[in-house]
């Protein structure tokens, strides 16, 4: 029977794996889980349910969504997965596991090889070292075809439908019937007889009256980082862009942990330093146009400053200094009243007309633009808005507002089981052993690669702690590794059954609270905006961006906080969160923000008390 507003129609469904989330991690594992199932039944007989739920549409969902004009993390033949793991160390300033970094490191390339292999354009260099983009029809990489390298671990791509290619293939490999779209996983459920086991979900349609309740054995949780806790530095007109999507809403974060999974490295964020007002990508133009950073006079401030570098050893005199500390050197022009920075577009195309070919200098400085158009048209609007043409004008950069995420830059999120084969500790032996509580697991491995501490509970992506630079690729290949690990999860726990520690009609009231707020107190006011008996998701969420960017480290204060603003932010954090219970939903879309909310604010919660 069809449900209608405030009275939804409510779906059960009992699976063996469920992966929440359509990025590129579960579009990974959904490609691979299949290929594991598969080999599974012909061992066992056992034949695994698998349902993959998505709160958006695969093709467009995710991080990469709008495309990319780059993979950032590819090993090739010049690095190992040593290099690598060194790396990602480096860049994150010695926080991150490098028995997770070196995993990856040694997988993710598979994935890149499928990419290219699924219609993916991988740019390459020819035999005369000339340049071509991925029309020309060149070696693939698997067959010795020599990508063009921005940086040490980057590769150019055509990546417009980078998302697109991907998906399809997941698409292909699970079929349809086990995908579901538009439907928004907003709690997990643990198990009814061991509080430490997880042992389903629930959510709700996002187009139709209906909750869908979800038993499993096994969930892959990866639903992306958390965009849009601070307040973002385009208001007004421009409100809603940012750098990473918008869409992201800490749920990876604050679901896990509502279940249990403890957290790691939830202080890290990541400020990245992008074009202004468009938040158009700048490693093409650092890494491939080999363009540089200068302040309003036009000096280069890392040579300038990098005196300051030599107080962060080693990773300040590192060939390529962490990201963080070369925002830190931007900071300075722009605190000491030597803004704005700029992008030296002008100067770096002139430097490749000497060197490159007429066709090669025609196709960078298409590529200049195209590298928006593949991931970011919005920046595209600004340079055509404000008549700039890289090789005239100058374009100005901003560190944005901090974002939190474990793919990417940054290495915030849920900590998990490691490899077993490469060394990484299996006990606890340092000082604060005794403080670890006893359920938790020892050490970085407990058997099941990517699972969390909550049995049968999975992660990857930005979902992966103490884990960053995965980036797509990475993102893909650790999606991968998880199918691999859930179906042994299942077939070792074939006998066991999840029982739901919450009843059904309890989840489906905790769901639609905001609709029935609405619903009871929307004819006490005739502007339905304006009530006092509830706060719409809408303005909740200014005021928890108004918190953290005035007190927990935002634009406002230039990063900078302390224990006394963080003990002002946790006082009116809790006053908040006590509002969110009066958040109203007056439609489907709204119901849809105001559970975004929630998950916002325990996802900022967690930033401001690691």
């Amino acid at each position: 029977m069809a449900g209608e507003f405030g009275n939804p129609e409510v779906v059960q469904e009992e699976v063996d794996i469920l992966l929440i989330g359509g990025g590129m991690a579960c579009c990974g594992a959904g490609y691979e889980v299949m290929r594991w199932a598969d080999a599974a039944k012909a061992e066992t007989g056992i034949d695994l349910k698998i349902k993959l739920v998505d709160k958006a549409a695969m093709d467009r969902s995710g991080a990469v969504a709008q495309g990319l004009s780059a993979i950032n993390t590819y090993i090739g033949s010049e690095q190992d997965p040593a290099d690598y793991a060194r790396m990602v160390s480096n860049d994150l300033m010695g926080i991150t596991r490098d028995d997770l970094a070196y995993d990856l490191g040694r997988k993710v390339d598979d994935s890149v090889h499928l990419f290219e292999e699924w219609g993916l354009p991988i740019w390459k260099t020819d035999e005369n070292g000339e340049r071509h983009d991925g029309s020309q029809g060149l070696p693939t990489l698997k067959d010795g075809g020599k990508p063009v390298r921005s940086g040490k671990w980057q590769i150019m791509i055509n990546g417009e439908s980078y998302k697109w290619i991907v998906a399809e293939a997941t698409k292909k490999a699970l079929g349809m019937d086990r995908i579901e779209e538009r439907i928004f996983i907003v709690k997990l459920v643990n198990d009814k007889n061991d509080p430490n086991r997880i042992a389903g979900a629930v959510g709700f349609s996002t187009r139709d009256h209906k909750v869908v309740v979800y038993k499993a054995k096994a969930i892959l949780l990866a639903a992306g980082g958390c965009v849009n806790i601070f307040r973002p530095r385009s208001v007004g007109e421009g409100t809603g862009r940012a750098w990473y999507p918008v869409w992201n809403a800490g749920s990876t974060y604050a679901m896990a942990a509502e279940a249990g999974a403890d957290l790691t490295m939830m202080e890290n964020r990541f400020v990245p330093a992008r074009f202004k007002d468009g938040y158009g990508p700048v490693g093409a133009w650092f890494l491939l146009f080999k363009a540089q950073a200068v302040n309003a006079y036009g000096e280069v401030y890392m040579q300038k400053n990098k005196e300051l570098l030599n107080d962060y050893p080693p990773y300040g005199q590192a060939a390529v200094p962490a990201s963080c500390l070369r925002n830190h050197l931007m900071l300075k022009e722009m605190k000491e009243g030597r803004g704005p920075i700029y992008m030296d577009t002008v100067t770096a195309l002139a430097k490749l007309r000497e060197t490159l070919t007429p066709r090669e200098v025609k196709h960078l400085e298409a590529e200049a633009w195209e590298d928006f158009l593949d991931m970011c048209v919005g920046q595209c609007g600004i340079w055509v808005g404000e008549n700039i043409e890289p090789e005239k004008k100058n374009s100005e950069l901003m560190p944005t507002e901090p974002y939190l995420l474990g793919s990417h830059s940054g290495c915030c999120g849920i900590w998990v089981s490691g490899p077993t084969d490469i060394g990484a500790p299996t006990d606890e032996t340092h000082a604060d052993a005794g403080k670890i509580p006893a359920h938790l697991p020892k050490g970085w491995n407990w058997g099941y690669r990517s699972m969390t501490t909550v049995k049968g509970l999975f992660t990857a992506g930005d979902g992966v702690g103490a884990s960053g630079h995965k980036f797509s690729s990475g993102s893909h290949a650790e999606g991968r590794m998880c199918a691999k690990s859930m179906v042994k999860f299942c077939i070792d726990n074939k006998d066991w059954k999840p029982e739901l520690d919450t009843s059904v009609e309890q989840l489906v009231e905790d769901i639609y609270k905001p609709v029935r707020t609405f619903l009871e107190h929307k004819d006490y006011t005739t502007a339905i905006d304006v009530n006092p008996n509830y706060i719409t998701p809408k303005m909740l969420q200014f005021r928890l961006q108004k918190i953290m960017d005035e007190y927990v480290a935002g634009v406002a204060t230039y990063y900078t906080t302390n224990a006394n603003m963080l003990g002002v932010a946790e006082e009116k954090l809790n006053m908040l969160k006590e509002d969110a219970e009066k958040m109203r939903a007056k439609d489907l879309h709204e119901l849809l923000r105001a559970w975004e909310n929630y998950h916002r604010i325990l996802t900022a919660e967690a930033h401001m008390k690691h």
